[in-house]
């Protein structure tokens, strides 16, 4: 797939490279621990019992922890591809 100069494999060598490092990543993230609080850490809004069965130790509410996800979904990545569409801009 690899051509130019790049040896045979090595596009599947670097998305591998990415996929590995991106689960350390998340095997590195802490997940919640203890026991689930009634009310939301950040706005005080009721956390329904579904949720805190579904994820053992949650401290936030739906909309919270969409927020906060959002906020570490948009830091920068390093793109391995290096597509023209990605070099513009």
């Amino acid at each position: 797939m690899a051509g130019g100069w790049s040896r045979d494999g090595a596009v599947s060598e670097q998305i591998e490279a990415s996929i590995a490092e991106e689960l350390e990543r998340m095997r590195a993230r802490r997940a919640p621990a203890g026991e689930s609080l009634t009310h939301c850490a950040d706005c005080e809004e009721p956390i329904p019992e579904a949720r805190r069965t579904a994820i053992p130790g949650v401290k936030l509410c739906v909309d919270c922890a969409a927020e906060r996800q959002g906020v570490q979904a948009r830091r920068g990545g390093i793109n391995r591809r290096g597509s023209k569409d990605s070099q513009l801009k």
